[in-house]
């Protein structure tokens, strides 16, 4: 049955149990099985390890995490009689769910559209689509499709008026860019695969913002990379700890550093010109390329109009270090899967042909209305979007103190969610006492690559700003069962969605 399961290797696993790290009862330390097995039946509630995924063999797990043989063969016979470890002679281990027990969730996925009308998705920072932009887009889109139809449908780097597009918006925003320079991908995630596969091997060290995106961190811990997380410093907005950044570069000569520099998920920092000439330049000396994430550029609904933005990394780069990967997902709708990544031609033509044994391009229709929203309509669809999350925003930020005063942020100028302090409340006790009550929370050690941030997590800027008032009523109730160690029983369900 687990023959064709993903096998999961033992340094692999180290990594995920190091970022499932349980907080410790006050009262008395748990025997290290019991750890252990909490920390991996956590992995699998979470969907962070597969259900089905085969576990490395006990003497191999002992010496990666160096603990005896026997701590972890009963970790793993507490599993399989938990029901959450399958084993068969000769084909090892591999993890399940106990009889009856729902699907692993993932706060950062979607709701089920099944469940919209009764689970509150505080988990994904998405906003629905502008309208109606996107339906005049795509009426003239389909009018164009016709032109590319009497051909193959392929376009590796992308469809040309697409290209075209991008390259102009970084020109617009201080960045002289040109098509060539510019792979159209599906969604940044897609173009963020791509550059991982050409540019980071197994085992390759990444620097890493502490927090950062959940997706990305999980992502680079897949493909074998050694994480090196680099924390903010709050001064007291968050800011890029300088000093920390040179110590690590120096230290640990990462491959790349991964960085979100404006409006970063999940704080909202927007970091400023002169900190992205430092870090380029502690980069350049260390020798390693700086993978910019910048899906929520344009996101930024609390700057003025009259204080100029900071111009991207790349426009700063001297020694064409900068490898930059944005997306319409954020601004325009994610449904339309939509990235790019904006390198040197060189790089752009080798991913190019990388793509062709995965997506092999991205669909044309999707990039007609994408290059069109881009086009004349994009500074309305823009105002429309930054509306919603200012409103939004504006409304979380009188709400949550008034409902969870214990609770600290730093209010951002721009991006998609609030990252929040619980005051010592557990984020992933918060997110399993919402999963039973029907509220849908991201726990900040998610946005970690080590097991931090337990006592926070990202609230996003999703919810539409009248029904935040309500929205926030529940998170408090949730985070008053969490606090009491509660958990909503079969007779208390989850409410309706009435906000």
């Amino acid at each position: 049955m687990a023959d064709w399961h993903t096998t999961v290797t033992p340094p692999a696993l180290a990594r995920l149990l190091a970022a499932a790290r349980l907080p410790e009862p006050a009262t008395a330390r748990r025997p290290a099985y019991r750890v252990l097995a909490g920390q991996i039946r956590l992995l699998v509630t979470e969907g962070r390890l597969p259900v089905g995924a085969r576990l490395p063999a006990e003497r191999e797990l002992a010496s990666a995490l160096e603990l005896s043989r026997t701590t972890v063969a009963t970790a793993y016979e507490t599993l399989r009689a938990d029901g959450y470890l399958l084993s068969r002679r000769g084909a090892g281990s591999w993890t399940a769910l106990p009889e009856g027990a729902p699907p692993p969730s993932d706060a950062l996925h979607p709701v089920p559209p099944d469940e919209q009308g009764r689970t509150l998705d505080l988990g994904v920072a998405a906003l629905p689509a502008p309208q109606p932009f996107l339906g005049e887009a795509a009426a003239r889109a389909v009018e164009q499709l016709s032109c590319y139809a009497a051909g193959h449908g392929h376009y590796p780097t992308g469809v040309p008026v697409l290209r075209e597009a991008v390259a102009r918006r970084y020109t617009e925003r201080g960045l002289p860019t040109t098509p060539d320079q510019i792979l159209v991908t599906t969604g940044a995630m897609g173009g963020l695969h791509l550059i991982q596969r050409a540019l980071i091997g197994r085992g390759d060290r990444v620097a890493v913002e502490a927090p950062s995106y959940a997706h990305t961190l999980q992502a680079l811990r897949i493909t074998g990379a050694r994480l090196v997380p680099v924390p903010y410093g709050y001064r007291p907005e968050p800011e890029w700890d300088l000093t920390e950044w040179r110590r690590v570069l120096r230290g640990a000569s990462p491959k790349v550093s991964y960085v979100i520099p404006d409006f970063h998920n999940p704080t909202g920092a927007l970091i400023g010109e002169e900190q992205r000439r430092e870090l380029l330049a502690a980069a350049r000396a260390a020798g390693s390329v700086v993978l910019v994430d910048e899906t929520t550029a344009e996101l930024g609904w609390g700057v003025p109009e009259s204080v100029p933005m900071p111009r991207p990394m790349a426009a700063l780069d001297r020694a064409a270090q900068v490898v930059t990967v944005g997306s319409a997902g954020k601004l325009l709708w994610g449904g339309l899967r939509i990235g790019w990544v904006r390198a040197a031609p060189a790089l752009v033509r080798r991913l190019a042909s990388d793509r062709v044994y995965s997506d092999v391009g991205t669909p044309v229709l999707d990039q007609l209305i994408a290059a069109d929203l881009m086009g004349e309509p994009l500074p309305a669809v823009r105002a429309h979007q930054l509306d919603r999350l200012r409103a939004t925003a504006h409304a979380f930020t009188a709400a949550l103190p008034e409902h969870l005063p214990g609770w600290t942020f730093a209010q951002p100028p721009g991006g998609l969610s609030l990252w929040v302090s619980t005051g010592g409340l557990s984020g992933a006790a918060l997110a399993q006492a919402g999963e039973r009550g029907g509220v849908r929370i991201a726990a900040g050690n998610r946005f970690g690559s080590d097991g931090a941030f337990e006592h926070h997590i990202r609230i996003p800027f999703t919810v539409p700003a009248p029904a935040v008032p309500a929205a926030v009523r529940r998170l408090a109730a949730t985070a008053a069962r969490a606090a009491a160690g509660g958990r909503f029983g079969p007779a208390d369900g989850a409410p309706p969605l009435a906000v």
